[in-house]
């Protein structure tokens, strides 16, 4: 059961290279989505725009004519940049290279005249890895007794310097980026070109270049516009669950086989749930439905320019009822009629694609079978997804079993965040666990990189084993093409239960 693969996302290429960059990026925002919710929420009540204004908590002038700083504006100054900047340097070089990070971005933040989400992706990695190579220096080097002091000053002081270095020489310069960045958007907000976004957004969605785009640019950008006008367009360009919606309605309606059984319960985990990668096979299994999801998303930014519509916070995962949940007040009908539209447009386009092939699929024999479409979303992913193991339905290839002596109570699901398509393969291995009786196996999900070396045994998708394995070493490794329905999990709950049997 075990597959030795040859990872394919080793390979080069410029694809690969901007997933691994994007991966980077939503690695550093996506542990810390919660508190840009939070942050959304209390902007959407307390602003002075707000749902209930209040004056002490939104920060604005109150009726006895005092200005109150409010909370919305620091969370947004202080706590959102730092939050990613420790994230970005502890993924570098751990809990040290997070603090040299942190005190890096305190100066680019307070040196600059805008919202340094930007400088907090640059100055929190970039902090991380200048301690990484300090402590290199004097690595097996130092005094017994020693430690502590070198440790602590070494870093202190580089913290210090670099903190000056932010302030006098890097603010200045990513406060003149995110000026330029921001009149760009504006530009197009005004030239009525917003809309043309989808063209790159929606192909890079399904090449799973989302995460660069949205994380990497839209997210500061889009943080910057609610600190001007209470929202922003921006938090829906990749978000709007519309586009996929009517594409997979459209397949409900004219698919054939496989996939048209599927796409209803596609529908709930995408409209729903917000994983939007579970349309992806059905856009490559019929590459000309791009058109589709590029009309609709076009739609749906029409709409929302035209109504002046946006979100307070990140919709994320891209569900309804985040997008709902992040909508500005005043801004319910535009976001629910874009989404409509949206979905309707996609619906139309991709019905008269699948209406127009439908004869020749039959002929052809082509019964909606999704799996090489879905084997083709994973390889343009890097890594196996959870929700899409339902659509392709074929057994997983078995190049070996997991059967070792190691006596296993810990299984992790890892992928690249270890938010998504681990999370729902490891509820879905908890679930046989509990049917079968077996307890005393705890089963988590995490990110490839936070793997500590301690897990028994664990589950990647067969592109991302290799990774797993440099960072675990010592554990049992299951490499599955499908998350969701991977017939090797049956393997797993055998082998646990035959453990505990003959450990009695």
């Amino acid at each position: 059961m075990t597959t030795t693969s040859t990872t394919s996302t080793q390979s080069g290429g410029a694809r690969v290279a901007v997933q691994r960059f994007g991966t980077f990026l939503s690695g550093m925002v996506m542990p810390n989505i919660a508190a840009f919710i939070a942050w959304g929420i209390i902007t959407a009540f307390f602003i002075e725009t707000g749902w209930t204004p209040v004056a002490q908590l939104g920060g604005f002038e109150g009726a006895d004519g005092t200005a109150y700083p409010g909370i919305v504006g620091p969370m947004l100054t202080y706590l959102l940049p730092l939050l990613i900047a420790y994230t970005g340097g502890k993924m570098v070089y751990d809990t040290r290279g997070g603090v040299v990070g942190a005190i890096m971005t305190m100066g680019v933040i307070t040196g600059a005249n805008t919202t340094m989400i930007l400088g907090a992706m640059i100055c929190g990695p970039l902090g991380g890895w200048l301690i990484k190579q300090v402590d290199k220096i004097w690595d097996g080097k130092i005094r017994p007794g020693f430690e502590m002091l070198v440790n602590n000053f070494s870093a202190g002081i580089l913290g210090f310097g670099l903190s000056m270095l932010a302030f006098f020489g890097l603010a200045p310069v990513l406060s003149f980026v995110s000026q330029v960045l921001g009149n760009a958007v504006e530009w197009l907000l005004s030239a009525g070109l917003l809309p043309l976004a989808s063209i790159f957004i929606e192909p890079a969605k399904v090449l799973f270049l989302n995460n660069a785009i949205n994380h990497g640019v839209l997210t500061p950008l889009a943080a910057d516009q609610v600190a001007e006008s209470g929202k922003s367009i921006l938090f829906l360009l990749e978000a709007n669950p519309g586009p996929g919606l009517g594409l997979l309605l459209a397949f409900s309606f004219f698919g054939i086989g496989a996939a048209r059984a599927t796409a209803p319960g596609a529908i709930i985990i995408q409209f729903f749930g917000g994983i939007h990668e579970i349309y992806f096979p059905y856009v490559l299994s019929k590459p000309l439905l791009l058109l589709a999801v590029i009309a609709g998303g076009a739609t749906g930014v029409a709409t929302n320019v035209a109504f002046n519509s946006g979100l307070v916070g990140v919709a994320s995962p891209g569900s309804i009822f985040a997008v709902l949940a992040a909508t500005e007040r005043n801004s319910f009908p535009g976001v629910i009629l874009s989404v409509i539209l949206s979905a309707a447009v996609s619906f139309l386009i991709a019905s008269i694609i699948l209406r127009a092939s439908r004869k020749r699929d039959l002929a052809s024999g082509n019964a909606g079978d999704l799996s090489a479409a879905v084997a083709k979303t994973q390889a343009n992913k890097g890594k196996e997804s959870s929700v899409l193991g339902n659509l392709a339905g074929q057994p997983v290839a078995a190049a070996g079993d997991p059967q070792t002596a190691r006596l296993v109570s810990n299984i992790v699901f890892a992928c690249d965040a270890g938010m998504g398509s681990s999370a729902m393969g490891a509820s879905v291995l908890r679930n046989k666990l509990k049917k079968a009786g077996v307890e005393g196996v705890t089963v988590t999900n995490q990110a490839i990189a936070n793997l500590t070396g301690d897990a028994d045994l664990v589950i990647t998708h067969k592109d991302l084993t290799d990774r797993a394995r440099q960072k675990s070493p010592n554990s049992q490794h299951v490499s599955v093409d499908n998350f969701m329905n991977s017939p090797k999990y049956d393997e797993v709950v055998g082998q646990v239960q035959n453990q505990k049997e003959t450990t009695k």
